[in-house]
């Protein structure tokens, strides 16, 4: 790579403020314009690493600006994760409820997932209708929809009922089309590389 003369530097330097410089005015104008404050529905689905991380990075965001934070996780709960073990100190500031059973293909009883996921959505709808809970979590909500162990109509309509400056993170694969029709925010996240596929197990502190 050529180095550059101290006047192409200069140059290069007042090209790059120039277009700060605007980017700066649009961008300034956009958060201008985005004067309203409500809560919020956040969804996190796609086949890739990360959905739960992002939710409960946000419960952990959530309670350092005071907020109060509900959890429910769906599916899971046949084993201890450290999110779940950290979260656990705070139970003033959060209250966890891991009411799964593990993945369907170790369960293998849809009659019995049924059963966990209703249970679990009775305890989601105690947060939902809590003012006094800014945030709600909804860990892997989206398998108990895709599988079909709730009714998703009755989910959204839950959801849209909650408190108006309350908000909620629903995480896990195959997000119903209905659910992100009614979100705010919606993230895909999909697959560059995965260590599993180069045989490298799940490791506590990185995938639970």
């Amino acid at each position: 790579m050529n180095e550059l003369t101290p006047e192409e530097t200069a140059a290069l330097n007042e090209r790059h403020r120039v277009r700060m410089e605007r980017k700066k005015a649009i961008i300034d104008a956009k958060i201008a314009a985005a004067d309203k404050e409500i809560g919020i529905v956040i969804v996190n689905t796609g086949n890739g690493k990360g959905k739960s991380s992002s939710g409960f990075g946000m419960a952990i965001r959530a309670m350092g600006h005071g907020m109060k934070v509900g959890v429910v996780q769906f599916i899971k709960g046949a084993m201890s994760t450290g999110e779940e073990k950290f979260l656990r100190r705070f139970p003033d500031e959060i209250e966890f409820h891991a009411m799964g059973e593990g993945y369907t293909w170790e369960t293998q009883n849809r009659e019995r997932d049924i059963e966990k996921a209703q249970a679990a959505w009775a305890q989601a709808r105690r947060f939902l209708t809590d003012p006094g809970i800014g945030l709600v979590v909804l860990d892997e909500l989206n398998i108990a929809l895709k599988y079909r162990y709730l009714d998703v109509d009755t989910v959204i309509a839950d959801l849209l009922d909650r408190p108006e400056m309350q908000h909620a993170v629903v995480t896990g694969r195959g997000a119903p089309p209905e659910l992100i029709a009614v979100a705010d925010t919606v993230t895909e996240m999909n697959v560059v590389k995965h260590a599993f596929k180069a045989g490298i197990g799940a490791q506590a502190g990185v995938e639970w």
